[in-house]
């Protein structure tokens, strides 16, 4: 009833601070229109209302898009999930069917399924150049589902990793 005296956890990111109501970038990248991605399941938001990301280099580190549990991490690593304090759920996943991949070209940094995690903390690596040679790379943020709250993303932009995504 009274939450005068509960401490509101937050995270600093790349001298953000985040809270525990926000969802940030990933990596440092470009934010785009999920539409553009070539596959319906997420251009069509099928799974969620979301939005696609595009790294550049050779491999990118994926990052917790907010403060919460670790409540799905694929063994293969092409994907994992954040479930947030105020039960958002949040699905992060890198690249277009790369599920097939089995893995390689994907490395798990050292969370398990289950952990508390913290907007920022560094979850899987991504070889962008080997998984690229055949597959599109966009990396899908999508709230799978938003536990009743009103939750609007930013327009496509160039954003740094620990950067609020949501309006």
């Amino acid at each position: 009833m009274f939450n005068f005296f509960k401490k509101k956890e937050e995270t600093i990111v790349n001298d953000l601070v985040v809270d525990d109501n926000d969802i940030v970038a990933l990596a440092d990248g470009k934010l785009i229109d999920v539409a553009t991605v070539p596959d319906p399941v997420f251009a069509e938001k099928m799974m969620g209302d979301s939005v696609a990301f595009k790294y550049d280099g050779n491999k990118v580190v994926l990052c917790a898009p907010a403060n919460g549990e670790l409540s799905v991490l694929f063994p293969t690593g092409h994907a994992f999930g954040i479930t947030t304090k105020n039960g958002v759920e949040l699905l992060v996943h890198c690249g277009v069917n790369t599920v097939e991949a089995n893995g390689d070209g994907f490395k798990l940094l050292g969370k398990k399924q289950g952990d508390t995690v913290k907007a920022g903390d560094p979850i899987v690596e991504a070889d962008l150049k080997k998984l690229g040679a055949k597959y599109d790379m966009s990396t899908m943020l999508i709230i799978t589902n938003a536990n009743g709250q009103e939750i609007s993303f930013i327009e496509p932009t160039d954003v740094k990793r620990g950067q609020s995504v949501i309006k």
